[in-house]
């Protein structure tokens, strides 16, 4: 894989990138209060007195926003710390009601840990291992909204308090596309662990990327942070444009300035917001309302029990004891519901068929992948529809897999339960396919004397011609031709 490189008027120049990943915890009451953290409630709903930072009001902490914290660090092979602390962040902002922020600056709950992302999903060997600083815990602030009076800015706090875990990696990636896989696959395992649902459209993890440029082998450049992208795609976008336009300052003689900045996506560009602050300017100290946190054994114990079979791990099981494709295997993981999605309904393919050998896999894999997709698709259907059930997914793979029916005819046969009111049961057993020799060989005998012409072109040497005669034949017999007998048919009579 060739190396990233922006191509400057005065030479080359490579991208150094970082991301700190905000993610917010999934838990149901917020980091230091009781107040809840459901999307889409009415603003200031959810609000506590803590949240609203009301004199006399001390902080607890959540014990849940801190086991899953854990577990996200034990799923990245991170150093947990069994002491940890929190400080003050102290600045002000109209959505800060206290006036800081309790965050994590000098002991954080989980210390380094690593990703091993693949560049280019189309090539396994393009792996790239990225570091993780830390995670450390903090809790969100609120949000302004500039849109809904025309002189005046409103507040809602619902998010004040909310637990985040900022996931901070090391400055490793070099290129738009790795800093796209990185945030895939973290949002991958945050998805898989239950740490967090990585709704980036709902703002539930958001990313600030951190750019800088420099001639290759040459130490590191300023940086500046993009904050708040919130896809994966913008990510990719921010690191390109911003290594752009701080090659052409560079190159045009100025200098970067260490800021903030914003991502606007529809010019596809970045503009400054603020200067970038150093931890001094926030003059971080320990919070004098909390006590460290101290972990135990038998908590680290419960966390790493409760971790499920991790993306990487259950790819190369797919691989390996399932029999696919290493396509399908990373397709099939690509999404823990998809994931799930594909073992529910292997086992109970397998448990209707009597049989869970690598064919009923394969054909599971390629149901759930192409074939029900393209129908759901072409009627704008979602996948939560209610005739998409379990049941009628494993009728339909169990009747294709033994020979009832033809692949083809699944299709249709689903499609019409979709969309109609048939009985499927009934609509299987009415096309079931014919072993009848008999009947094989007469409909192909009609379909060779009917073309005649191209029996003769197919005999002189044109061999494309037999899937025409099989689609010929099959047409004949309404697709209940089976479609093993109708080749064996045809190879003996056209010799």
């Amino acid at each position: 894989m060739s190396e990233y490189r922006i191509q400057g008027a005065t030479g080359e120049w490579e991208v150094v990138i970082g991301l700190e990943v905000h993610a917010q915890v999934t838990s149901n009451a917020k980091l230091f209060s009781g107040a809840a953290t459901a999307f889409g409630a009415e603003p200031n709903a959810q609000v506590s007195l803590v949240d609203a930072a009301m004199p006399g009001m001390l902080p607890v902490p959540n014990r849940e926003c801190i086991r899953q914290a854990v577990r996200t660090g034990m799923a990245i092979n991170a150093q947990i710390n069994k002491w940890s602390r929190f400080d003050r962040k102290n600045y002000f902002y109209a959505d800060l009601p206290q006036g800081y922020q309790i965050s994590q600056l000098y002991h954080p709950l989980v210390g380094e840990g690593s990703l091993e992302v693949q560049v280019d999903e189309k090539n396994p060997e393009s792996t790239k291992t990225i570091g993780i600083e830390r995670i450390h815990v903090e809790q969100d602030a609120g949000k302004l909204m500039h849109d809904q009076h025309p002189t005046m800015s409103y507040v809602d706090l619902n998010r004040s308090g909310v637990a985040l875990m900022e996931i901070v990696s090391r400055p490793d990636m070099r290129s738009p596309a790795e800093a796209g896989a990185y945030l895939a696959k973290l949002r991958q395992i945050v998805r898989y662990v239950g740490s967090c649902d990585g709704n980036m459209d709902q703002g539930s993890m958001r990313a600030d990327v951190n750019v800088s440029v420099r001639r290759p082998g040459e130490p590191f450049g300023t940086r500046t942070e993009t904050k708040n992208v919130n896809s994966v795609r913008f990510v990719m976008a921010v690191v390109e444009q911003e290594a752009k336009r701080q090659v052409g300052v560079i190159e045009d003689g100025g200098k970067i300035v260490q800021e903030t900045r914003l991502y606007d996506p529809d010019r596809n560009e970045t503009r400054s917001m603020r200067s970038k602050e150093d931890a001094h300017d926030y003059r971080y100290f320990p919070d004098p309302d909390l006590l460290p946190l101290v972990l135990d054994d038998a908590f680290l114990d419960e966390c790493r029990a409760s971790l499920p079979e991790l993306p990487d791990a259950k790819r190369h099981r797919y691989e390996t004891a399932l029999g696919l494709s290493a396509y399908n295997a990373n397709a099939l993981t690509a999404d823990v519901e998809t994931a799930r999605q594909f073992e529910e309904l292997l086992a109970s393919v397998a448990s209707a068929a009597g049989k869970a050998d690598a064919d009923v896999a394969k054909r599971v894999a390629n149901w759930l992948l192409s074939e029900r997709p393209g129908i759901l698709n072409a009627h704008a259907l979602p996948a939560d529809h209610a005739k998409n059930s379990l049941e009628a997914n494993t009728a339909i793979v169990v009747a294709t897999e033994a020979g009832v029916i033809s692949g083809s005819k699944a299709k249709e046969i689903f499609e019409s339960h979709l969309t109609s009111d048939i009985d499927l049961a009934a609509e299987i057993d009415s096309n079931k396919q014919t072993t009848d020799t008999g009947a094989i060989e007469a409909a192909v005998d009609a379909v060779l004397a009917a073309n005649a012409d191209k029996v003769e072109q197919y005999r002189g040497g044109k061999e494309a011609l037999f899937g025409f005669f099989v689609g010929q034949t099959m047409k004949a017999m309404a697709g209940k031709g089976n479609p093993q007998l109708v080749n064996q048919v045809l190879k003996a009579k056209l010799g």
